[in-house]
C-alpha cells in the first residue's frame, strides 16, 4: 500500500512524485513506456524557467533521477484499469494490482500525427508538434503549419512573428477555429494559406527540406520548400478507462480546476490529460506540484480523522 499512486512518468507525474516524497509520503509511479513523456523526444528545451537550454532527454533524466533519489518507485507497467472510489484506490497493470490511499492521474496526451511518409523519420529534425516549444529554432526561416483549428491558427500567428514566411496548410476550404483568429491571420503578410490541401510527403535528407503537397480539388501535387513543419491537428487524451467515473469534456480531457482535485476525494489529475488552456512543460510541472500538495493535505486529513476517532474511543 502506497500513500500516493501516480499514473504517468512525464513531467507532471514525476514532479508529483518529487513533491509527494518531499512531503514524506510513499510513492509509486506507473509508466507504460519511457519516463519523461513527450519531452523525452524533444531535441532541445529552451522555454523552461532558469534553464537556458537542455535536451529533452537530459531534462527527462534529471526529473526521473531526482524522483528516484528521493525514494519514489517508478514501475514500468501499463495501467489497464483503475478503481477510484473508496478509501483505497488501485491501478491494475499487466503485472498485478497496486494500491494507494490517493491517486494522481498524469497520463498525458498524445499528439495526433499526419501519418505521411517522412513524419517519423524527421521527428525532432524539422517536424515538431509544439510551435511555442520549437518555433525559436526557425527564426527567419520559411516553415509550414498543418491544421485549421484554434491551435493551428494561434501557432501560425506566433510563428509569423519569428519566421520569414509561414505556410498554413488546411484540408478544408475554411477554418474551424475562432473567426477573430482567422481574421488576424489573414491580415498577416507573411502567412500564406493553402486551402483544400494535404501533406502527402515530408522531404529531406538528414532534416526537413520541403513538403510534397496534394491539392484535394485538382489532385495536383506540388513541392513546397520549407525548413520546418509544425503539426497542429489536435491531441488525443487516453482517458477511456476513467469514463463514467470522472467528468470528461467533449474532447476527452479530464475536468479539474487549478487545484487539480477531481470530483472523487483523493483522486487528482495533472498535466496534459486535464482540460486547460496551455499545455507546456512548465504547466505540467505546476500541476504535478499542486496535485501532490492536494494529495498530501488529503492524507493529513485522513490521519487526523483516524487520530480523532481513536481519541474518542
Amino acid at each position: 500500500m502506497y500513500d500516493v499512486l501516480v499514473i504517468g512518468a512525464g513531467p507532471a507525474g514525476l514532479t508529483a512524485a518529487i513533491y509527494a516524497r518531499r512531503y514524506g509520503h510513499t510513492v509509486a509511479v506507473l509508466e507504460r513506456l519511457i519516463y519523461g513523456g513527450q519531452v523525452a523526444n524533444t531535441p532541445d528545451v529552451e522555454n523552461y524557467p532558469a534553464i537556458a537550454r537542455i535536451t529533452g532527454a537530459d531534462f527527462a533524466t534529471n526529473l526521473y533521477t531526482q524522483a528516484v533519489d528521493l525514494g519514489a518507485q517508478v514501475l514500468f507497467e501499463e495501467v489497464l484499469s483503475a478503481t477510484l472510489e473508496g478509501e483505497v484506490k488501485s491501478a491494475t497493470t499487466s503485472s498485478g494490482t497496486h494500491r494507494g490511499r490517493t491517486l494522481i492521474i498524469a497520463n498525458g496526451a498524445q499528439r495526433r500525427k499526419l501519418g505521411c511518409p517522412g513524419e517519423e523519420r524527421f521527428a525532432g529534425r524539422g517536424v515538431s508538434y509544439c510551435a511555442t516549444c520549437d518555433g525559436a529554432f526557425y527564426r527567419d526561416q520559411e516553415v509550414a503549419i498543418v491544421g485549421g483549428g484554434n491551435t493551428a491558427l494561434e501557432d501560425a500567428l506566433f510563428l509569423a512573428n519569428l519566421c520569414s514566411k509561414v505556410h498554413l496548410i488546411h484540408r478544408r476550404n475554411q477554418f474551424r477555429g475562432n473567426p477573430i483568429l482567422s481574421q488576424a491571420l489573414l491580415q498577416k503578410e507573411n502567412i500564406q494559406v493553402h486551402y483544400d490541401t494535404a501533406v502527402d510527403r515530408i522531404l529531406g535528407e538528414t532534416a526537413v527540406q520541403g513538403l510534397e503537397l496534394w491539392d484535394l480539388k485538382t489532385q495536383e501535387r506540388t513541392t513546397l520548400p520549407v525548413r520546418g513543419v509544425f503539426v497542429a491537428i489536435g491531441l488525443a487524451p487516453e482517458n477511456q478507462m476513467f469514463q463514467g467515473a470522472l467528468s470528461l469534456d467533449e474532447a476527452g480531457y479530464l475536468v479539474a480546476d487549478e487545484s487539480c482535485q477531481t470530483s472523487i476525494p483523493g483522486v487528482f489529475v495533472a498535466g496534459d490529460t486535464r482540460r486547460k488552456a496551455l499545455r507546456q512543460i512548465v504547466t505540467a510541472t505546476s500541476d504535478g506540484a499542486m496535485a501532490a500538495f492536494g494529495a498530501s493535505n488529503f492524507l493529513n486529513q485522513l490521519q487526523f480523522q483516524g487520530y480523532a476517532r481513536e481519541t474518542m474511543e
